[in-house]
């Protein structure tokens, strides 16, 4: 027998990987590669002789056959099955849309199988999947976003913000590494830097949009498979959005998203799924570099469970719903939870602890997209002055949506409704029990107003959804809802505002907000998105002193 005597040396190179070009999510910026960082790009490999085992794991590795994606898996994310629905959101870890939502939750391991002349399309890619080891267990993705905001408001919050015809210029620069140790172990950490200025703007004291250099995101997970599901615990702080979008979001209008410190267990089965939490929110300090600390006057706990209901064909087309039952509970205080008192700008200070017990269908009836929601919202408000008596909350909110989808229609076009109904109390009522549904952790601007000017309290809102993808880089929406008081006995709520319009403030009737997005992605990473509203307030509303107003915003995004 004849020994070949040619050793087998495969390449290991730090940057040998190049993702495939994804057109960005959303919206200017540069962004400058360290010199040092540029130059280890573009290093040659290093030859390495590996010993007979490892040439043999890497022949066995190459022969294995990859499993099958699930349908509707995402390129660059982990594969959840049937919780790829909803680009992703099903999976309870945010939208992927060419990025995620969570950063943490992209996975860009799959382009150790892309070849080298597709990767290199993209610059960019080389920094996605960096591999540490030889075998590629140990690997780096790196991320980073530069995005440029600019927003217009005549009459900020309805006249009451103190400013008109407010210019405010955001910049905001969020670079992270996220860094996998085996199967079983990674780490992310994440860093911002919010800069925010302009001409008679408002709202900057409160840590959304100035923030120093600061830890925006770091955590551990820990994950593997166990009793027939894909289980985890990620701690430390964190980005969350396993929630209603009606009730809680990543709160990314401002600068500074909303993050929360604490921990999370998932467990991902083929059909069901279940999310466990316990989280204090990030104390944000625009005070000093590194300056965040948790808050413990604001935390949010309970369990997500999502059921996979059996497929079935509907019109033709392959269709999935999804039942949700979750618990959120809320504990907090200040100012979002004080109550409204019957004099007009006055309310009544304490702390509260909410409640949520709710359910959720949501899914695809053959073109027709579906999204029921309904939360019952108990506990308990305790007033600060010691001698005056606890209160019960009983709270409801109810939100809903169908559309169509003309896939065939030039632009794809989803004509839809969206109907919300958030329950109110009575300001005169300093005994009985709390009727306003609370929502102090920021519902998505997008969801029912762009402007922050209202928020998901003591409010009925209906209206027409239209969405378009002209081509497949530009995306239209149009959303027109018309808002109604709940209560008449009640106040008026916008984002982290209570307005001090009472007893002169007469019928339910609050006003509409036309809104209309233009988002365009005109180069790889980059998207260019433009927002125009307004708000046209009730007869009722500007007798009491409410004004109309138009808000325009401009933002330019890089992402890789």
């Amino acid at each position: 027998m004849t020994l070949n005597k040619n050793r087998v040396r495969p390449r290991y190179a730090l940057f040998q990987t190049w993702p495939i070009s994804v057109h960005a999510a959303v919206l200017l910026g540069t962004v400058g590669i360290h010199p040092a960082l540029a130059q280890a790009a573009s290093a040659p490999a290093q030859d390495t002789a590996p010993t007979a085992r490892q040439t043999i794991v890497a022949v066995e590795k190459n022969n294995t056959p990859k499993p099958a994606k699930a349908a509707g898996h995402i390129p660059h994310t982990q594969d959840w099955g049937v919780f790829n629905a909803g680009k992703q959101a099903a999976s309870g870890f945010g939208t992927m849309a060419g990025f995620g939502q969570v950063r943490w939750a992209e996975d860009w391991s799959d382009l150790e199988n892309v070849p080298v002349s597709k990767r290199n399309k993209d610059w960019f890619n080389r920094l996605k999947y960096i591999r540490l080891n030889n075998t590629g267990s140990i690997w780096l993705s790196l991320s980073g976003e530069e995005r440029l905001r600019y927003v217009f408001e005549n009459q900020p919050m309805m006249g009451t913000a103190g400013k008109t015809n407010a210019n405010r210029v955001l910049l905001r620069n969020m670079y992270g590494a996220d860094l996998h140790l085996g199967e079983h172990v990674r780490a992310y950490a994440e860093f911002l830097w919010g800069v925010a200025g302009g001409s008679n703007y408002y709202g900057y004291q409160a840590g959304t949009q100035r923030e120093r250099l600061d830890l925006q995101q770091g955590i551990l997970e820990v994950k593997g498979h166990l009793l027939g599901a894909s289980m985890g615990v990620i701690g430390g702080r964190q980005v969350f959005v396993d929630a209603p979008v009606s009730m809680q979001s990543a709160r990314d209008l401002p600068n500074v998203q909303q993050t929360w410190d604490g921990v999370r267990g998932y467990a991902v089965w083929k059909s069901f799924r279940v999310d466990l939490f316990d989280f204090m929110q990030t104390n944000k300090k625009p005070i000093d570099v590194f300056a965040d600390g948790t808050s413990y006057n604001a935390r949010m706990y309970g369990a997500y469970t999502s059921t996979a209901l059996p497929s079935f064909s509907f019109m033709k087309q392959k269709s999935q719903l999804f039942a949700d039952v979750f618990f959120l509970g809320y504990l907090f205080n200040g100012a979002n939870a004080a109550l409204p008192l019957a004099q007009a700008g006055k309310t009544e200070a304490g702390s509260t602890r909410r409640d949520n017990i709710g359910g959720r269908l949501w899914g695809n009836a053959g073109p027709f997209d579906v999204n029921l929601t309904g939360v019952f919202q108990g506990g308990q408000f305790r007033p600060a002055q010691k001698d005056a008596q606890t209160r019960p909350v009983r709270a409801f909110a109810v939100n809903g949506s169908i559309s169509w989808n003309a896939k065939n229609l030039l632009g794809k076009p989803s004509f839809g409704i969206q109907a919300d109904v958030f329950s109110g109390g009575n300001y005169n009522s300093k005994n009985g029990a709390v009727g306003t549904f609370a929502t102090p952790y920021v519902a998505l601007p997008y969801y029912n107003d762009v402007t922050l000017a209202l928020t998901s309290q003591n409010l009925v809102g209906v209206g027409p959804l239209i969405t378009a993808a002209p081509r497949p880089n530009l995306r239209l929406r149009l959303h027109v809802p018309a808002f109604w008081r709940e209560s008449t006995q009640d106040a008026v709520y916008g984002t982290g505002k209570t307005y001090a319009w009472r007893n002169n403030l007469h019928g339910g009737f609050v006003g509409v907000s036309p809104q209309v997005q233009v988002a365009w992605s005109f180069a790889p990473h980059f998207t260019w998105t433009h927002d125009i509203a307004g708000f046209a307030s009730s007869h009722g509303m500007r007798e009491a002193g409410a004004k109309s107003g138009m808000f325009y915003m401009q933002t330019m995004e890089f992402k890789f």
